[in-house]
């Protein structure tokens, strides 16, 4: 294992096409919107969600890069795991509805073996004291929500269905109509963005990755996912998201040289129109066709004079 000496701040830029990026439960599964600015949004829970399924593709059940927060899974179950690396010989551990750790040193043991085994626990941290407690960890890795750089327009697609969903449906069609197929027709709502280019911050804490021993080979792992991970998440809503850039900025030690926000400042996306280049905020811009693909845009980043110690990592 080689420790991680470097803070990192990234930034991660991807896009969607005719698709819904991040659907909002509270609103009908409409693409996440920021109604003040009318700017898309995709939250950071859905960003670590890509990476927790691809890392359950690329490295199965590889020593050290299990899933903790994974579909169908129970998550007082993985802590009884731990529980019973620390009390191998504790009948208890399997049946006690509630466990806690006997002192510090137990509490300890038990979350280092959560993050020693689980890949999202190590990297995000997680809160494991639901009735069997295996304490809480920090994660060094923060993510936060993905705004897009320009408005969206989030659309409402009619589709039809036709089968009918119940032998009682079937039965009670109007055979009057004449047209079996259309009296089976089943009314539904897709939701899409016609384009949209998003943008998150990443966050890694060098420091707290000492104590939940996120390493360099996490770091190339994780950059791996943030590269390909929408590659191996496809499905009617989300066909066409692509990951366009992702660009970390080093420090050369563990608590930074640097704040972040200034580092981010350096990386800007413009408007390209006609072999030239506009900022976002351009009120000429509202003259200008729609964007419906990543080359409507200029990724920029200002290498020039950057802070004593802070490095560019071109990741993508």
């Amino acid at each position: 294992m080689t420790a991680l000496a470097n803070r990192y701040d990234i930034v991660f830029l991807f896009d969607v096409t005719n698709g819904n990026p991040n659907g909002d439960p509270d609103a009908g599964n409409l693409p996440r919107i920021d109604p003040e600015t009318g700017h898309g949004l995709v939250s950071d829970v859905s960003l670590k969600r890509k990476i927790r399924n691809y890392t359950e593709l690329a490295r199965g059940d590889e020593p050290g890069y299990r899933i903790y927060v994974q579909e169908g899974a129970v998550l007082n179950q993985r802590h009884r795991e731990a529980y019973r690396a620390v009390r191998p010989n504790d009948a208890k551990v399997d049946k006690d509805t509630r466990l806690n750790p006997k002192g510090e040193e137990e509490s300890r043991a038990l979350t280092r073996f959560m993050c020693e085994n689980f890949f999202d626990v190590r990297t995000f941290g997680a809160v494991m004291s639901t009735g069997v407690n295996a304490g809480q960890v920090r994660g060094p890795v923060q993510v936060t929500f993905a705004t897009s750089v320009d408005k969206i327009l989030p659309l409402e697609i009619s589709i039809t269905r036709m089968a009918a969903t119940s032998e009682k449906e079937f039965g009670d069609r109007d055979r009057s109509l004449g047209d079996a197929r259309t009296e089976h027709r089943t009314m539904g709502r897709k939701h899409m963005v016609p384009y949209g280019l998003y943008r998150a911050h990443l966050f890694i804490n060098a420091k707290l990755a000492e104590r939940t021993g996120f390493d360099a080979a996490d770091l190339e792992h994780l950059f791996e996912a943030l590269k390909v991970m929408f590659e191996h998440d496809r499905s009617a809503a989300r066909g066409e998201m692509e990951s366009r850039r992702v660009i970390a900025f080093r420090h050369a030690c563990a608590l930074g040289n640097a704040p972040a926000a200034r580092l981010f400042e350096r990386v800007t996306v413009q408007r390209r129109f006609e072999g030239a280049l506009y900022d976002l905020d351009d009120p000429r811009t509202s003259n200008f066709p729609p964007t419906r693909k990543f080359a409507d845009y200029e990724v920029i980043l200002q290498q020039d004079g950057l802070p004593a110690g802070v490095e560019v990592v071109d990741v993508l």
